[in-house]
Parts: structure tokens; sequence; C-alpha cells
């Protein structure tokens, strides 16, 4: 078994993917892609890896696939019988576990990581500064959110239910880049989704990821 991640250690959908594999216990090769060369961009890495030309990429064997969220639940599929499970089978579970991954693609990603773009992202590519209107309208969205997040987690421990799931996971790298530039007050400020943050951002999987350069 060879498994190599084509990605940058500061994307934060290679963390997503970096983070499954160690909750899996899988032994991977990382194969860095300069973005500020726009290595992503390359003709060759267009045709042979990723035809939009983004990160990360997930080889496995020869299988090729890419979309972080994908990469990580075709890992869960895969390597079912290894580390942690990430994705329930049973299916009432199952059921619970996609609704908790759609509030996170919905209800989550949309406004932090247009937060992240406008306070970390835009500044390291040289785009000038936040749009602080832009700034504000998502944050007011996103605390409109998150106070739904605490009224659920006051029932669970988890978003899709008493255990982690990738759903848990997918949050981990633009919750964390939302602590880092000032914005903590999402999860410091509402008591269940505070001990949830503290559940999930304690994992030894996240640990060993999240501050990789």
């Amino acid at each position: 078994m060879t498994i190599t991640v084509y990605g940058s250690y500061r994307s934060t959908c290679t963390k997503r993917v970096l983070t499954t594999l160690h909750e899996k216990g899988l032994k991977f090769e990382f194969q860095p892609i300069d973005l500020s060369k726009g290595e992503q961009k390359d003709p060759k890495y267009l045709e042979e890896k990723q035809p939009f030309g983004v990160i990360p990429v997930l080889v496995d064997d020869g299988f090729q696939i890419y979309e972080s969220r994908a990469i990580c639940r075709y890992l869960e599929l895969k390597y079912k019988d290894k580390g942690t499970e990430l994705v329930p089978t049973n299916i009432n579970a199952l059921g619970l576990f996609e609704q908790a991954a759609s509030i996170e693609s919905a209800n989550f990603d949309p406004y932090a990581s247009g937060i992240v773009f406008e306070k970390v992202f835009k500044k390291r590519k040289g785009l000038g500064e936040p749009d602080e209107a832009k700034v504000a309208s998502l944050k007011e969205q996103l605390n409109a959110k998150m106070d739904v997040y605490d009224t659920i987690l006051s029932k669970q421990s988890y978003l899709g239910g008493q255990v982690f799931t990738l759903a848990d996971l997918f949050h981990l790298p633009y919750g964390t880049l939302l602590v880092a530039c000032g914005e903590g007050s999402f999860f410091e400020s509402r008591p269940n989704v505070k001990a949830w943050w503290n559940r999930i951002t304690s994992r030894p999987s996240w640990i060993a990821v999240k501050d990789l350069e």
C-alpha cells in the first residue's frame, strides 16, 4: 500500500486530508506543491493530477482522487477497519452523519472561508486589504449559524450525534484559522460550541497537523 498526497501544508483542504489519514492510522508520502510558484497550474499537473488546478490530490496504489471531502470519505470507506471509524454504518446514524456533513458545507464553510479569505489569504496573496463591510456581513451570518450549532450541541457531543465523525473533522482547518485571525468568539462565546470545539481540536490527529507549514 502506497498513499501519496500532493498538496501544501498551508492549505486548509490538504490539512483536512492529512488529519483523516492520521485518524485512520495510515502511512503516507507527501509531495509538496508550491502554490507561490503556481505549480498547481502547471500544464502537466492540470493534465495528470487536477484539471481545476487546485490541491490536494491523493494517489492510492495507482488510484487517483481529488476534492478534499471526497478524499476523506474514500479513505474512510476503503480503510474502514483501520483507526477511527469516521462515518457510521448504522443507517440512522449514517443519515445523521450526512445531515451533519451538509450542515458544515452549507452553514459553516461558506462564511468561515469567506472571513478567512478576507483577513488572512487576501494579504498573503497580495490582493489588498480586507473588505471590512464584507467581513461584517459574513460575521453576522456566521454568528446566526453558530447560535443554531449551540442549540444542536446542547443535546449531543458532536454535530452528528454522540461520536466524532468526518462532519466534525471538516470544521478544523477553517475554524482554527478563524481563531488565529482573532475570531475565536464564534466558539468561545457559546458554551456548547466551546465544549465541542475543545474536544475536536484536542484530538491527536489535529495536533499532529495544525501547525504544519
